[in-house]
């Protein structure tokens, strides 16, 4: 499940020096890029690319784990992956608990699938002033709904946060103890299923580019097998494509939808809430600008966001987490 993650579980810090790491890393250089994956759109997309052997063909050998997302993250921060697939906004929280990873990927933008999910008779956000919501407090929901609630000219102090788990918010909305909730597919979806005339009043649609989803590197590896990473770059774009090509599209669906165990037709409308970028669109997306159009723009919000609610003390350097050179390269 995406961006679910608790500061607690993440390892505190790297019990070897960078330097140690890059001694590791090229001890071990012939061993396969170890990635770290879970269920996301654009991240699941991945699997399009083992099945048809495409690393293979490419020349580089590479070793995809499939974990929830907490776990991907604690298995990359206890230095068992060379890579992990995360947001942003959760890239800069592992590196500031001691875990650096640098993004060469930005694979999408949430579209739709996360929510702020409202109990019958509210439709907008406005209405929720004075009104109760369950979210993920201090997490990539918490900063959505603040910009959600920012929209429409209202702040977290016109409304009371109700401290809830992401995957239980269907259930705390249809109990009737909140207003309305925050979360993302699937658990965004249950709430609407299960509270007959809900509304999601907002929508990460409505907000393009505060939610990156991307591919963080140990920089180590990234110095020392470079050349390889440029291959796994390559491999993506080609995925896009296969993904993104109206000719194909049905049968990445099928691949996709096979390794989170549903049918394409339930998994189509989850995948449509996901915007996959293009190679053009990501070059755009890596140029280093303010706003969201740009992930350091949208970096620096989840930054502000994270020393603001004390996920981390220090604001962080945004351009430590990103390398666009190998996707500009192209």
């Amino acid at each position: 499940m995406k961006k679910y993650f608790s500061l607690n579980k993440v390892v505190k810090a790297v019990a070897t020096t960078l330097a140690a790491s890059v001694i590791s890393f090229a001890v071990h250089a012939a061993e396969p890029l170890k990635i770290g994956y879970s269920d996301w759109p654009g991240w699941v997309a991945w699997e399009v690319a083992i099945e048809k052997g495409w690393f293979k063909q490419a020349g580089v050998d590479v070793e995809f784990e499939w974990f929830d997302y907490v776990a991907s993250m604690d298995a990359f921060a206890a230095g068992k992956l060379d890579a992990v697939t995360m947001t942003n906004g959760d890239t800069l929280v592992t590196g500031a608990t001691g875990a650096p990873g640098v993004m060469i990927i930005v694979n999408d933008y949430s579209n739709g699938n996360d929510m702020v999910v409202a109990r019958p008779g509210i439709t907008s956000v406005a209405q929720l002033k004075g009104k109760k919501i369950g979210v993920e407090v201090g997490f990539v929901s918490h900063l959505m709904l603040l910009n959600a609630l920012e929209s429409a000219g209202l702040s977290e102090h016109d409304v009371e946060l109700v401290n809830v788990p992401t995957n239980e918010t269907p259930q705390v909305l249809a109990s009737g103890d909140v207003d309305a909730i925050v979360a993302w597919q699937p658990s965004s979806g249950q709430a609407l299923e299960q509270v007959p005339g809900s509304t999601a009043v907002s929508t990460s649609k409505d907000a393009p580019g505060l939610i990156y989803d991307t591919l963080a590197v140990n920089p180590a590896s990234l110095a020392t097998r470079r050349a390889d990473w440029e291959k796994v770059v390559k491999v993506w774009y080609k995925t896009v494509d296969y993904i993104l090509d109206e000719k194909t599209k049905a049968d990445a669906i099928s691949i996709m939808s096979a390794r989170v165990g549903l049918d394409a037709k339930a998994y189509t409308p989850i995948f449509a809430g996901t915007k996959i970028l293009t190679l053009p669109e990501a070059k755009s997306v890596l140029q280093n600008g303010d706003g969201f159009n740009s992930i350091y723009g949208s970096s620096k919000a989840s930054d502000n966001f994270n020393v603001k609610y004390e996920v981390y003390g220090k604001p962080q350097t945004i351009d430590h987490y990103i390398d666009p050179s190998l996707t500009l390269g192209l």
